[in-house]
């Protein structure tokens, strides 16, 4: 069975593909895999292109006609959420912020809790804080890698925004999701589902060999931010969304 696959080079879809991709765990798939930046991929289920990919949830109404919401492999948790930065000692009002994709839970979020911010420009988001440190904008949204090194440059949070969700809503953030063509046999559907989690699982069962895999592809390459990353971003959820991931994610896309 041969399909295209689109996953992100971040640590927690390198950690939690590893095994399927390297051959690790026995399977049939056979898989074009290639790795884009989160507003790329989310462009790219809007054109149909890939049979499986890693999308941002807010992207999914604009696509659930044409692809399945996977029960594993999700990015969904509590204390993960976006942050919205600002250069320290600025005090003025927030007019342009920087996102990492107009389609993404980020840009999402922004929008729900600060409204009145009246300029938004996407960017790569492995180049937000660079961008915001620089003055490109008032303040910039960080995902992935980001959230944990901001503070090693002349930023300041002005916002975690998955806490504001949390404090709204008591329930874990949905962040990204794995999806695949409706067209594709439920049967095969089901049986990639269970694969992706027997992957996930057999990565924490045994981390040190997706090591070497998570760090060719990383943003950052300091292990402490990529144990970081893994820790906070690939959980439980990851394995089976579960009544409250299935919940928290009715929640966000009910709203948007």
């Amino acid at each position: 069975m041969r399909f295209s696959l689109h996953i992100s080079p971040c640590p927690n879809d390198t950690f939690a593909f590893d095994a399927i991709i390297n051959k690790r765990i026995e399977h049939d798939f056979d898989l074009d895999v290639e790795y884009h930046d989160i507003e790329v991929l989310n462009e790219g289920v809007l054109r149909g292109e890939p049979d499986i990919s890693k999308i941002s949830y807010a992207v999914y109404p604009l696509v659930a006609d044409k692809y399945r919401l996977l029960d594993s492999g999700s990015a969904l948790g509590r204390g993960n959420g976006q942050l919205l930065v600002r250069r320290k000692g600025e005090t003025g009002k927030i007019r342009k912020v920087l996102s990492p994709g107009l389609n993404t839970t980020a840009n999402a979020l922004l929008k729900r809790y600060f409204p009145d911010v009246e300029e938004v420009e996407q960017r790569l988001f492995s180049e937000i804080a660079e961008a915001v440190e620089r003055g490109d904008a008032d303040a910039g949204v960080l995902i992935h890698e980001g959230r944990f090194v901001y503070e090693k440059r002349n930023l300041e949070l002005v916002a975690d925004l998955g806490k504001l969700w949390e404090s709204e809503t008591n329930l874990p953030l949905p962040l990204g999701a794995i999806i695949v063509k409706r067209e594709v046999d439920e049967s095969v559907i089901s049986k990639f589902d269970k694969l992706l989690s027997k992957s996930v699982r057999f990565a924490f069962e045994n981390p040190l060999l997706s090591r070497d895999f998570v760090k060719q592809h990383a943003q950052e390459l300091e292990d402490d931010v990529i144990e970081k990353h893994i820790s906070l971003f690939v959980n439980d959820y990851t394995i089976s969304l579960g009544d409250e991931g299935r919940k928290a994610v009715r929640r966000l896309l009910d709203e948007r």
